[in-house]
């Protein structure tokens, strides 16, 4: 479908306290970049259990909702709300599309909460969205991002990276860390990122790994020097329809240290329209 950004950051929550996490670090992020909050919730078959269990009918996951929306209007931030009945895995990526979101903040958690979005569930949510994904887990982010790792294993999409790592540096005045694989073969790619760094003003340093657990280092260097995201981008497959994550982006979107992870799909449609390349 043919649909127009709107400066929104779309919020899927299930209300569980994880899910209330990520709505929290989007309002941070709303204010950072003056966009508006929809929260959505899927009525999935799960919903529909929990709220007969409950005895409540589908008009109280509204009355949340707009109880939710109150709170974040309180704050200054433009919200609006949307329930829908489907599938998680469908509906929310659907509704990012008509709405034109920007973002999109998902909460990962275990069993705690309707829908259990964790694992290959969140994996799913990711891969279908038509925008790149915040993924949080409990530990809260609250003072926006100063600190953000880019990890390059490969010369893949360094273009699509390097203008998304710098739109939320110059938003959120942030250093960017480029954490690179020791490999002559990255060299062309981080030479295009670094020079629309210095073009654009965006500060950034160079840390080149071992080349041994590279998601492990880079979580680890995430860790000791108080990063407040990493940034991800899924590869598409040959038909560039599909996109992949393996053991190495589940180690970083589902990372002990709850550094929330941007995970960005390489569609080019929405990234000409946000970024007008």
């Amino acid at each position: 479908m043919d649909t127009k950004m709107n400066n929104i950051i779309l919020v899927p929550t299930d209300f569980s306290e994880v899910c209330d996490n990520a709505m929290n670090q989007a309002v941070e992020a709303a204010k950072y970049l003056n966009y508006k909050i929809v929260l959505l919730h899927v009525v999935d078959k799960n919903s529909k259990t929990q709220l007969k269990k409950d005895g409540l009918d589908v008009s109280a996951i509204d009355k949340k909702l707009e109880g939710y929306a109150g709170d974040i209007k309180a704050q200054g931030v433009k919200a609006e709300v949307v329930s829908k009945e489907g599938d998680i895995f469908y509906t929310i990526a659907e509704v990012a599309r008509d709405i034109g979101a920007n973002l999109m903040y998902l909460g990962t958690h275990g069993k705690v909460g309707m829908q259990k979005l964790t694992g290959s569930f969140a994996l799913k949510v990711v891969t279908s969205s038509p925008v790149p994904v915040v993924v949080v887990q409990k530990r809260p982010f609250d003072q926006g991002y100063k600190k953000i790792v880019l990890p390059l294993t490969s010369d893949a999409g360094p273009w699509e990276k390097t203008k998304w790592a710098s739109f939320i540096a110059k938003n959120f005045d942030a250093e960017i860390h480029v954490y690179q694989l020791d490999s002559p073969e990255l060299k062309e790619a981080v030479d295009i990122i670094t020079n629309h760094f210095d073009k654009e003003s965006v500060v950034y340093k160079i840390i080149k790994a071992d080349g041994s657990h590279f998601s492990k280092q880079v979580i680890d260097y995430a860790t000791a020097n108080m990063c407040d995201m990493v940034m991800i981008m899924t590869n598409p497959d040959k038909s560039f329809t599909k996109f992949l994550l393996g053991s190495y982006d589940e180690e970083m979107m589902f990372n002990t240290s709850q550094i929330p992870v941007m995970c960005i799909n390489p569609r080019r449609y929405n990234w000409e329209k946000i970024f007008k390349i």
